[in-house]
């Protein structure tokens, strides 16, 4: 049961940010970077696999899109974030790839 719980509060810490990530990634965060190395960093290390992580990305798009058609505006600009997806996925392939050749 404690492992259960251990692993929904790391859930949750890695999709708060994931969503920091998503709000300032078209932003000149000067630390947007480190904040990608380190939320790859903590995916590798809980091991995560990657459709987990395609799933909580899925699941804030369609956040942001429901909070845009609330407020009566498009959701076509939240195409772009996949950008953010592929970075991170990017990311995490170099560091497995990093890994294995260790």
């Amino acid at each position: 049961m404690t492992q259960e719980v251990d692993r929904r509060v790391l859930l949750e810490q890695i999709r708060s940010d994931y969503r920091q990530i998503l709000l300032s990634y078209f932003t000149t965060d000067k630390a947007l970077q480190e904040k990608i190395d380190k939320f790859v960093n903590g995916v590798f290390c809980a091991n995560i696999p990657v459709p987990e992580i395609i799933e909580i990305h899925m699941e804030l798009i369609d956040e942001f899109s429901h909070q845009l058609r609330l407020e009566g505006r498009g959701d076509e600009t939240l195409i772009d974030y996949r950008l953010t997806l592929i970075d991170i996925l990017a990311h995490l392939c170099e560091t497995y790839r990093g890994a294995v050749f260790k």
